[in-house]
């Protein structure tokens, strides 16, 4: 079973998941990227996963549908391309013989979903959409600020070795953010320059990990003293959890 992230358009990666005759995607807002992969490889798609309406994650669901023949799976909350399964946190699906666990995911969207898989057998696999990110998390569009710390929350108790598999590539501007907020962090150091070195060779720095995420994403941080600090000194007026949070997100939002 293989794993492999498709750019699309300026910064997106299409998640694809084959095992070298049956192919899934993820969040396809280009339906041509798909289609150039599976000529290439000669795959056969079954089933298309989708996290949120947003068009470049369901821009080429249509199309790819009506090619390939292939399932479409998205969130039941939200305005999707029609015909659909919908589900929900707590559900369950099957796709290449892989058991995949639905979460609700509400904050970037109001009806956000993700996809977690543990029984892929190098490492369990998440795809999230827009929540989290390398080293940051999606801007707060429809959803709480209180929402979306509780939805990084879920993922963040997720195993350590979980490959992260977010929809964008913002690690370095998310890195440079994070430095910000936390100067002395040793580890995310570290992770700036292996990345930085990633794309200057025109690499993905995706799939990342819950726990290296755990070590240098802020917005999995907010109860760090670290954290906590540098958000007060600049907004004084966030002292609870969820503020702390709100704060944070816009500092970045300005930054």
């Amino acid at each position: 079973m293989q794993l492999i992230p498709l750019p699309a358009f300026t910064d997106n990666y299409i998640w694809m998941v084959h095992d070298e005759r049956r192919a899934l995607v993820v969040d396809p807002g280009d339906a041509q990227a798909v289609q150039e992969v599976l000529q290439r490889l000669g795959l056969q798609l079954d089933v298309i996963l989708v996290t949120h309406h947003h068009g470049d994650h369901t821009g080429g669901v249509a199309d790819l549908r009506a090619a390939t023949g292939a399932q479409v799976f998205g969130p039941a909350r939200e305005a999707m391309p029609e015909p659909l399964t919908r589900i929900k946190g707590g559900d369950k699906l099957k796709a290449l013989g892989l058991i995949f666990q639905v979460i609700d995911v509400p904050g970037h969207t109001a009806g956000h979903i993700a996809y977690f898989c543990a029984d892929m057998e190098t490492a369990p696999l998440l795809f999230c959409g827009d929540t989290l990110f390398s080293a940051g998390c999606g801007r707060l569009f429809e959803g709480s600020p209180a929402q979306m710390l509780a939805s990084l929350d879920t993922l963040a108790a997720l195993p350590g070795a979980t490959r992260v598999c977010c929809a964008h590539e913002y690690t370095l501007s998310n890195l440079k953010f994070a430095c910000a907020v936390e100067p002395h962090n040793q580890a995310l150091a570290d992770y700036l320059v292996s990345a930085t070195s990633l794309r200057l060779q025109q690499q993905p720095t995706l799939p990342s990990s819950i726990s290296l995420e755990q070590q240098i994403n802020p917005f999995l941080r907010t109860r760090q003293a670290t954290v906590i600090q540098a958000v007060q000194a600049v907004d004084a007026s966030a002292r609870d959890e969820v503020s702390i949070f709100a704060a944070l997100r816009q500092w970045k939002n300005q930054y």
